[in-house]
Formats: structure tokens, C-alpha cells, sequence
């Protein structure tokens, strides 16, 4: 899943892409990469991200999916908690919805159910504009296991089918460095509720707190986490970096087939 954000405040790569024109060709660009699906978020939800409307949102996602759209059939995800822009978006091409939120917010599981698209739902303790603020778990791993199947079960009860249900524990949302490197190491118990999981690490700030390198100098720590993540279950990951992510992982895949064919 490649990252695309079209806001002026994203972490990373905010401002880059907020002309149309140019996160068109970053999209197809990392098409061409590799990538499987092409996140697209008009909404930033980084640590202390102001709130924008729903017209804001919309008026940065839409003109983008479209031009995709004319351009690729890349399966496409809105990264958004908006009912209103899940319906759009899907409305222009959208194939799936990647909420930070799990579909929370009044009418957003019913849209999804709908639409019929696929869906993320991810763990987040908080809101991004107070979510570092002193997280606190009892046990982050159970925790946030619990959160996941019970918005798995409130997303069956509204109707929206199993098979295309994706998990997301939400690294960086609301979680220490040390919540984050426990359930990274643990990441085996999420894949254990037997549904995709999806990892969203590259160029996080955990990186950056122990590597000591700026935001873009970040790759090398990316694809070590994402390799981790690979052998603990994990089999979708959203990346920045979709060329070097692809490769590392091509590897993890290889090896993992020969490892299931000598078990056979």
C-alpha cells in the first residue's frame, strides 16, 4: 500500500503532493513500483493534526482519485473517518477505506456496508490531536487485540462482509515508543485473530527515537520493521517507499514459500 497524502501537514511528506497534477504521478509512479493498492488521504493524522471539514477533505481527495482514475485502475484506498467522504470517494473509484478511527464515527460502518468496499480498521487510543499525550495500557498487546475483534464484530453486525475486513493496530496512535515496540514484537498475536493485518511503521517517529535520524533518512529502519512484521504474520504494509519495500520483502516471501513447501 503506497502512501499518498494530499495535505500540507502530514508528517512526512506533507505539502509534496498537494497539487493534483503531482499526486497523480506519485501515484502511478508507485504503481509502477510495485504497489497493490495506493492510500490516499486528504485528512493528516499525525500526532497534534488539526481537525479539517468534510468540503476540505473532499476538495483534496477527489480531483486526485479522478485523475487516477482516468490514468490506472490501481485498486485505491480513502484514508478517511468522514462517512461523507467514504461515499464519495468510493462514488469517484475508491475501492476500499482505511479509517484511523474503525469506523466509530455515527453512519461510518453502515456506509462501508453499502458501498460494499473493503475496509481497515485501525486501533488509535485518543484523537491525533492529543493521542501522544501520556498513553496509558494496561497491557498495550491484549488491549488493542480485544479493541480489533471487537470492531471486527461491529463491522459484521453492520453488515459488512468478513472477507474483506483488514486489521490495523496502529503504530504511533496513542502508544509509547515502548507500547510500540511491544506490540511490534507481539505482532503474532493480532495475526492470531486469523484476518489480514495491516502495518503502518515507515518513517514513524518510534523510528526516528531510535535510529536518531530525521523523518526521510528513515528507509533502512522502514524495511527492517517491515521484514519483522513480515515474520510475525503481518501481510500488508503501508510505505512511503515502495520500490525498497517491495524488494525486501519479495525475499520474505520467497523464503517462506520454500519453508511451507518443505512442511508439505
Amino acid at each position: 500500500m503506497g502512501i499518498l497524502n494530499v495535505t500540507p501537514d502530514s508528517f512526512s511528506d506533507g505539502g509534496r503532493f498537494s497539487e493534483v497534477e503531482q499526486a497523480v504521478e506519485q501515484a502511478l509512479r508507485m504503481e509502477q513500483e510495485g504497489a497493490d493498492i495506493i492510500d490516499i488521504g486528504g485528512e493528516s493524522t499525525r500526532p497534534g493534526a488539526q481537525p479539517v471539514t468534510a468540503e476540505q477533505e473532499l476538495d483534496r481527495v477527489i480531483p486526485v482519485i479522478r485523475g487516477i482514475r482516468r490514468q490506472s485502475s490501481v485498486p485505491i484506498s480513502i484514508d478517511t473517518s468522514k462517512p461523507a467522504v467514504m461515499r464519495a470517494a468510493v462514488a469517484e473509484g475508491a475501492d476500499m477505506v482505511n479509517d484511523v478511527n474503525a469506523l466509530r464515527a455515527p453512519d461510518a460502518a453502515n456506509a462501508c456496508a453499502e458501498l460494499d468496499v473493503a475496509v481497515c480498521l485501525m486501533h488509535m487510543q485518543g484523537e491525533p490531536r492529543t493521542m501522544q499525550q501520556q498513553p496509558h495500557y494496561r497491557d498495550v498487546v491484549t488491549e488493542v487485540a480485544e479493541f480489533l475483534q471487537q470492531r471486527y464484530q461491529a463491522s459484521i453486525d453492520a453488515g459488512i462482509d468478513a472477507q474483506r475486513i483488514v486489521l490495523d493496530p496502529g503504530f504511533g496512535f496513542g502508544k509509547s515508543l515502548q507500547h510500540n515496540l511491544q506490540l511490534l514484537n507481539s505482532l503474532d498475536v493480532i495475526c492470531a485473530l486469523k484476518l489480514p493485518v495491516l502495518v503502518g511503521i515507515s518513517r514513524k517517529s518510534m523510528l526516528g527515537a531510535i535510529l536518531d535520524k530525521p523523518v526521510d533518512e528513515r528507509i533502512y529502519g522502514s524495511l527492517a520493521a517491515a521484514v519483522f512484521a513480515f515474520t510475525k504474520g503481518a501481510r500488508l504494509f503501508r510505505v512511503h517507499d515502495v520500490a525498497p519495500t517491495r524488494q525486501a520483502l519479495a525475499l520474505c516471501d520467497a523464503l517462506q514459500s520454500q519453508l511451507e513447501a518443505r512442511h508439505d
